[in-house]
């Protein structure tokens, strides 16, 4: 029979048989669908614990707050806070400005940040460090950085810095002493250098750059560390051993495999475990990244193909042409059976430990903002979140999407928090974003459970997330009508809704089939119980 379904009742469950893994409805070009479950991960696999339940906050430092505790040094200039203005310029966020807004993200959910660089350099972004053992005067210094950490961990919020160990600034001090000694100087094979005397301003943004040194991308002003000298290996190690003793809660790697030696990152890895067990390291790749991924090196990596295939799922009819163009060559999404093909891909892809320990991403500071990238589409945004926040892996959360921040990708995904400015908040956004985030908070089965696709058609893709006895049936709608769906293999007695909550949903149980009723552009996360 067909039941309303009231909101806010709460049923343990249990699930049945579970739907079966040759179901053609499910992908018809697999096999088999694979059974994600830490219960199959490898004894010889371990990644911190924390991370499994974190919601991660990414802030880029000078852009978010500004705090008048904050003493800067006298007779400098700052752009105005909410003037547009040029991007690129420095604006005056800081990490006192941080510690106050502590308390809107742990209203918020948010229970790790991950922070841009904070070390001395002479960019707003902080790339080009020059100092990696001082925190920039211009965002509070060694002293901010101490008084968040101890905030922030009173809290119960972890703190995971960007670890810029691939290149420096030109100003660091090794490069600077060749600057001044040229082929003297003690240093000169701390670096790669192909030629005298050395052109360190040779930036042409049109094409990679003349400078006649190793350096990153086609900036003269990064150039790139001899990762095989080992005074550069012992003097990066240190950095990272003195932060974390210093409090911090791991590092997330700028570009880490463009540092091509594993050695040099199985030594890291014990120096970070070895001072602090729980640490996550945390690699920036784009791309497939196994060799990385064994155990003995990082825990994880930023995990933008599945935010991606979200993305283009939910946003398919809206999605900006610039996104498609630059991301459409990593995955081909149109369709409910598409993404479960991609899901399941991914999640084959590592060890189940790994898959837990991810870092989600929708967007980011490389990248156009979410919102952006599905032309404004609301509702899009909304299920990208949702899919995030119920799906393996940690979500991050990049600052003031949650309010409805909109842009393009760099400069102008980086603009600052309109704080003072809350006509411009999307409240409605916001309070999605808490609720979803609540969410999965709440719910250990949304964090570790094990996950298993269970239908996928044009428009419709359902998983089942399971722990011990509990079990949750998650359904996404991605098309502008109501859907009703039978899930084959889920025979529910009794249930509870848990998602929508401003909502009911209807639903019909059969002997083998769980038929439910979707709204329009819309999740349903429902508990299930055999009685």
């Amino acid at each position: 029979m067909k039941k309303p379904l009231k909101t806010g009742i709460f049923i343990p469950l249990i699930l049945f048989a579970m739907a079966d893994p040759l179901n053609e409805t499910l992908n018809p070009q697999a096999n088999e669908k694979y059974l994600l479950s830490l219960e199959n991960a490898s004894p010889d696999i371990e990644t911190p614990d924390w991370v499994k339940h974190a919601v991660f906050y990414q802030i880029f430092p000078d852009r978010f707050a500004r705090s008048d505790k904050t003493v800067l040094p006298k007779g400098i200039r700052l752009q105005d806070w909410d003037a547009p203005g040029d991007l690129r310029g420095f604006y005056g966020g800081d990490l006192n400005g941080v510690t106050e807004k502590l308390d809107y993200l742990k209203e918020l959910g948010i229970n790790a940040i991950y922070f841009n660089p904070i070390f001395e350099a002479t960019t707003y972004h902080r790339y080009n460090t020059y100092d990696y053992y001082k925190v920039d005067p211009l965002l509070g210094g060694n002293e901010a950085l101490r008084n968040l950490i101890d905030q922030a961990h009173q809290k119960g919020i972890k703190i995971v810095l960007d670890g810029v160990f691939n290149h420096c600034g030109r100003g660091f001090w090794a490069f600077s002493h060749i600057l001044d000694n040229g082929e003297n100087s003690p240093y000169v094979d701390w670096f790669t250098i192909n030629d005298w005397p050395l052109r360190p301003f040779s930036y042409n943004p049109e094409h990679s750059s003349t400078a006649n040194y190793e350096h990153w991308s086609r900036f003269p002003s990064l150039p790139k560390f001899n990762i095989h000298n080992p005074g550069v290996r012992e003097y990066i190690l240190d950095v990272a051993k003195y932060w974390l003793e210093f409090g911090i809660d791991g590092w997330r790697l700028d570009v880490a495999t463009e540092i091509e030696d594993h050695t040099f990152w199985q030594e890291f890895r014990q120096v970070v475990k070895t001072t602090k067990p729980e640490a996550y390291i945390v690699g920036e790749r784009w791309e497939e990244s196994n060799p990385w991924l064994q155990g003995d090196q990082f825990d994880a990596v930023m995990n933008y193909y599945t935010g991606w295939a979200a993305l283009k799922f939910f946003g398919r009819k809206t999605l900006v042409e610039a996104f498609l163009a630059d991301r459409g060559a990593r995955d081909h999404v149109v369709d409910g059976i598409s993404l479960a093909a991609r899901m399941d891909y991914l999640h084959r892809l590592y060890d189940p430990k790994i898959i837990y320990a991810l870092q989600v991403f929708i967007d980011s500071h490389d990248t156009g903002r979410a919102l952006y990238n599905v032309g404004g589409d609301k509702s899009a945004l909304k299920l990208a979140v949702l899919f995030t926040m119920t799906i393996p892996g940690a979500p991050c959360l990049y600052y003031g999407d949650e309010i409805g921040l909109s842009a393009g990708t760099d400069p102008y995904c980086r603009e600052t928090f309109p704080w003072q400015d809350e006509d411009r908040w999307d409240k409605d956004l916001l309070a999605y974003y808490k609720s979803a985030i609540s969410l999965r908070n709440e719910n250990p089965v949304l964090r570790t459970g094990s996950y298993l696709e269970v239908y996928a058609d044009k428009d419709v893709y359902a998983f089942i997330r399971k722990l011990g006895d509990e079990e949750t049936v998650v359904a996404f709608n991605a098309s502008q009508k109501n859907k009703t769906v039978k899930i084959p293999g889920v025979k529910a007695m009794a249930f509870s809704q848990v998602w929508p909550t401003e909502e009911n949903i209807s639903w019909e149980s059969g002997q083998s089939s769980l038929g439910i009723t979707i709204p329009a552009r819309s999740g349903a996360v429902l508990k299930l119980s055999k009685q």
